[in-house]
This record gives structure tokens, sequence and C-alpha cells, in this order.
């Protein structure tokens, strides 16, 4: 099946309640306390699956610890031409060129606000339209809208399918745009607020790293999700699809976002919360990626090949990394590798 088609089916399937749950508890060891929130496990479902917010409990129900929704741009836009999602099954990865495909805030404002109440922890992943004049005003609007149904907010300046995008991760520019969001997110009425991330590239300098780094800490963000998909493209890769233009994302990812992971835990001295993202597909994986420095974990193309029962093997296996270890929880594990 075309990978778009699939994906739109699993949306679907979701939806109508299709896929079967598993509710056994998490191991106790698994349980993260961070941002006055608690999550049941550390891993959670990363954007670009559910871009419009329309199973984020059904997400859930599949056992993960949190869901992050979007990206969400303020105007509805349909993003770039089709085809514009490849697999490439011998890699395990996945291309995509998408460019924020969505619904609009408004849109996901109603269903956001239709689950007011529900447990479950739901982030909102924000980005910019492609026309729009002030990337600034795009992050603004999304904070004002969403930001009073969202467990946690994440400023995404790093997909390589909005032309100009990334260029927001310069110092300057990203000093700027962090300082108007996050004056944003102090003026809701809500309490407590929700969390300002921001999510970055792995396809960053080591001076990009360091800036970075340098305006996170001044601005006060409460974390780093490390990383975005790559422009890069591995001499290893086998799936024919590896030419076409877009993001990569699964296995060959997994070294160099947690590379990019473990640099932003060294230049942050372990003082800012770390999201780690990028080929995540076993319990092993999870495992270094929190002690490379994440706290919380995610995953999405590790879905495409091992399925929904794929989340449960993990937490099973992350458990049982951590007792072997030593480690009475995931908080006593993070960075010990770095």
């Amino acid at each position: 099946m075309d990978a778009e088609a699939a994906h739109g089916l699993a949306v679907r399937t979701l939806a109508g309640g299709w896929i079967r749950s598993g509710t056994a508890d998490d191991p106790d060891n698994l349980r993260v306390s961070l941002w006055g929130r608690d999550f049941a496990n550390p891993i959670g479902l990363a954007a670009g699956f559910d871009k419009n917010a329309e199973v984020p409990d059904a997400v859930l129900r599949l056992g993960f610890g949190f869901t992050e929704v979007g990206s969400v741009t303020p105007k509805p836009q349909p993003g770039n031409p089709r085809p514009r999602l490849f697999r490439l099954p011998e890699d395990h990865a996945v291309v995509n060129r998408m460019g924020f495909n969505n619904e609009g805030l408004e849109a996901v404002a109603a269903r956001l606000r239709a689950r007011e109440g529900r447990p479950g922890i739901v982030g909102v992943n924000l980005g910019k339209n492609k026309e729009s004049p002030s990337a600034e005003n795009d992050y603004v609007k999304g904070v004002e809208t969403l930001g009073p149904f969202a467990d946690y907010l994440v400023v995404n300046v790093s997909s390589p399918n909005t032309p100009g995008l990334r260029a927001l991760q310069g110092k300057a520019p990203l000093r700027e745009l962090l300082e108007a969001v996050g004056r944003a997110v102090g003026g809701l009425e809500k309490d407590p607020k929700p969390p300002l991330l921001l999510k970055v590239a792995p396809d960053l300098t080591n001076d990009d790293k360091a800036d970075i780094a340098e305006v996170t800490l001044e601005t006060g963000i409460d974390g780093l999700i490390a990383t975005n998909t790559t422009i890069e493209r591995p001499a290893s890769l086998q799936g024919v699809a590896r030419a076409e233009a877009g993001g990569l994302s699964g296995r060959p990812l997994f070294d160099p976002s947690t590379r990019v992971l473990a640099d932003f835990h060294r230049l942050t001295g372990g003082k800012l919360p770390l999201v780690g993202v990028g080929g995540v597909a076993s319990g092993a994986d999870a495992y270094a990626k929190i002690r490379a420095g994440a706290t919380l974990v995610q995953l999405y193309t590790g879905l495409v090949y091992g399925g929904p029962g794929l989340v449960g093997r993990i937490k099973r296996d992350l458990a049982a990394l951590l007792e072997r270890d030593g480690f009475k929880s995931v908080a006593d594990a993070v960075g010990t590798g770095a």
C-alpha cells in the first residue's frame, strides 16, 4: 500500500477503535515526574503521526506515556505535492517531505477542547505556514490558540520541508523567536503554564549547537527535543527511495541523533530536560537515549516496521535494562552514558 494511504488508514483504524490496546500497568521504574506532570512511562509518540489531533486518546491507549500532535500551522495548508512519503524497508527508514500538511489551529483546537478533562499527557507541536511573512506571529498565534489545551508546547523550527524554517535555529533569530513565544506562554490564562520546548535538527555544526544551548538557557525555556529528521543520506542506505528529497527518519537516524542529544546534555550541563527521538525501535534504543541525556523518549518510524505491539516490547525491555544495571528509576539513568 502507498505509504501515505497506509498512514491515513492507521489513523482511521485507531479512530474506529479497531486496534486492541494493552491494559497492563507500567512498572514503577518507568515512571517519570517532569514539569510538574507524572508520566506513567517515558515512551511517547512523536509529532507527525497525529497531525490534526484526531486520535490522541487512542494513541495513549496503545501504552504510550504521552503523545504529541501536529505540527499545526495557523492556517490549514495542503503541504507538498504527492508522492511525499517513502518507505526504505531495507533500511527500516522513511523519507518524508510532507510540508506541514494539516487542518490548522481552529480545527485542532476544537478537538483538543472536546477532550478536556480526560487523562493522559498530550503535547502540541507548532509550525509556521509556508507563505507566512512572520514566523514569530505564527508561533505566537499557535501558543495563544492551542496553549490552553496543551500539556506542553513545542516550537518546531527544524523540519527540512518548509523553506527557510531551519534558518530560525540561528542564534539571533532563535533568541528573538523564543522570547516572543515565551511571552505568549506567560500570557496564557492557565495554571500551571504549559512547558515550552524547542525541537532541533540533527544537521547542526558544533557552533550551531553551542549557540542553541546558550539561547535556550538564557531564555529559560523548559526543554529540547533532539532531533527532527535529517537531510543527510548515509552511504549505507539501500532503499530505492534513498535519493528522494525530504527528511530521513528511522534506523539510520539513531546514531547521529543520539550524538546530538549527548552534545546538548553536555552543553547545557544537564540543566535542561531533553527528549530523545530518532531511530528508536527497541528497549535498548530507548535506554541508549536515556543514558545519553534524555528524560523522555519518542518514536514514530519504528511503528511502521514494528507495529503497535512495539510500544509494550520497548517498555518491557527498558524496565529490564534499568533493573539489570541497578537503576531504580529512569531519572537515575539519565545522562549516565553521555
